[in-house]
């Protein structure tokens, strides 16, 4: 799963991002309700976790403009302090998929983040994303090429995932580098070089890799006939 997190307490956001980073999922962070807002329009999130007491833009009108100015759909888990039966129909009425009162434990926000997710998608959050010959198993952080068992670093999978879950779509370097380093590098070798270990990895017995490269703006999962950079 790919889950923003819109907390503007630095503590539990770290908290909840670290645990669901360490279980295999990508984590996206927004500290204030107006970033928070703009991410979820702007990006394809599988679920988005939000607190209701956010600066700028408060976690009730950030969820009813989710749904009527920007008519998105994607899952919203509630996690907030407000345990009062008000609070908790309120966030029902502005589109919020679930709510849960802190302190919460890590495992049942990742479990209620699952649930919501498959019953969004109609299938199992950890079934296997495939593209072409390239077989990505999330669950397990397995990689297969025709078959063969491909060993990738942890910056290599959170660039593959991202890229199989939105096949034929352009990723922009500052997109894929939000992703994998929380920002735009200062360094501009560094997404290249591990691209380039990502695309020797995936390459097929035909010589061909299922990335493509975008000039001047990033990268994205191409057809299998299509020309290769």
């Amino acid at each position: 799963m790919r889950v923003l997190i819109i907390e503007d307490d630095p503590d539990i956001a770290g908290n909840l991002g670290d645990f669901l980073e360490s279980r295999g999922h990508l984590a996206d962070f927004a500290h204030d309700g107006v970033t928070g807002f703009y991410r979820a329009v702007a990006d394809d999130f599988d679920a988005i976790i939000l607190d209701l007491g956010l600066p700028g833009l408060d976690g009730m009108c950030l969820c009813k403009k989710l749904r009527g100015e920007a008519r998105r759909d994607v899952p919203v888990l509630i996690l907030t302090a407000r345990d009062i039966l008000e609070d908790k129909l309120a966030a029902f009425e502005c589109g919020a998929d679930d709510y849960l009162v802190k302190p919460f434990a890590l495992r049942e926000v990742e479990a209620r983040l699952k649930s919501l997710v498959a019953r969004r998608c109609g299938r199992v959050v950890d079934s296997k994303l495939v593209f072409d010959r390239v077989v990505f198993d999330p669950a397990n952080l397995a990689v297969t090429v025709e078959g063969r068992a491909v060993h990738l670093s942890r910056k290599c999978l959170r660039l593959l995932e991202t890229l199989c879950r939105a096949p034929n779509r352009v990723h922009t370097r500052a997109e894929l580098e939000h992703v994998v380093w929380g920002g735009e590098q200062l360094v501009s070798d560094t997404l290249r070089s591990h691209m380039h270990m990502l695309r020797r990895a995936l390459t097929d017995s035909r010589g061909l890799s299922p990335i493509e490269t975008v000039h001047g703006i990033g990268y994205r999962f191409a057809p299998p006939h299509a020309p290769q950079a």
